[in-house]
């Protein structure tokens, strides 16, 4: 395959409430594609929304989210996911043809925070995928979580934890939101169950995944599961 230029082109978003503004604003979208079909595509779904900013070449460092459109995933798409990681700034999601369970870990250690499958790849998919990235939540289809979940609670720990991370104990409190992350719920669903505000619920995720030094509440969730922790 050839390598994916890391070009970002013209992209589109949807308005969402900002965490801290309490206001809707608009939330600037990179594309990257390995085609010109491909991109086209994506954008051509996106682009028609009036909230939109639409990001070129020369902004794309500044973009809030980064979409990633390929029809696989290979050692040039990790080195691109590799290189867009190293943007602090910007949250990086995958829209994949197709996608093999075995990859979802290594695309998740390169900082990509929600993937969707091209075939799903619709409007209204696409804008969910861009809202919950730009709102600092994760997306994974259901089977893919169930899979990684299953591969992680399958190895050793000592292989999984290189870094000796220490095996620290969650609250109960913690444990409740991290068993509904594992089984899909975002965080209005969580907030709903567990009656507690929708800040806290992000505040209470957030603290684990920064006391744990995790990437995000999909890697959250595998290293709670692999310590026999949820």
């Amino acid at each position: 395959m050839t390598a994916p230029t890391p070009r970002a082109t013209n992209a589109a978003v949807t308005t969402r409430r900002a965490v801290h503004e309490g206001r809707p604003h608009r939330v600037s979208v990179a594309v990257y594609a390995q085609d010109l079909v491909l991109r086209i595509g994506v954008v051509h779904q996106l682009r028609q929304r009036p909230e939109v900013e639409l990001v070129d070449d020369a902004e794309a460092d500044r973009a809030h989210t980064s979409l990633v459109v390929v029809d696989a995933v290979d050692d040039d798409v990790i080195a691109l996911l590799q290189r867009l990681q190293r943007n602090t700034g910007t949250r990086t999601g995958l829209v994949v043809g197709t996608f093999e369970s075995a990859a979802l870990q290594r695309v998740i250690e390169c900082g990509v925070a929600a993937v969707l499958r091209r075939t799903e790849a619709d409007q209204d998919r696409l804008l969910h995928l861009v809202l919950a990235m730009a709102n600092g939540e994760g997306v994974l289809p259901g089977d893919l979580l169930g899979k990684l979940l299953h591969h992680v609670g399958g190895l050793q720990r000592s292989a999984l934890d290189p870094r000796g991370l220490a095996l620290s104990t969650l609250t109960a409190r913690e444990a409740d939101m991290l068993r509904l992350v594992a089984e899909g719920f975002d965080t209005t669903e969580i907030a709903q169950k567990t009656a507690y505000s929708e800040r806290t619920v992000k505040n209470v995720l957030h603290e684990i995944t920064t006391r744990l030094q995790l990437r995000n509440r999909a890697h959250a969730v595998g290293y709670a599961l692999r310590n026999g922790l949820i």
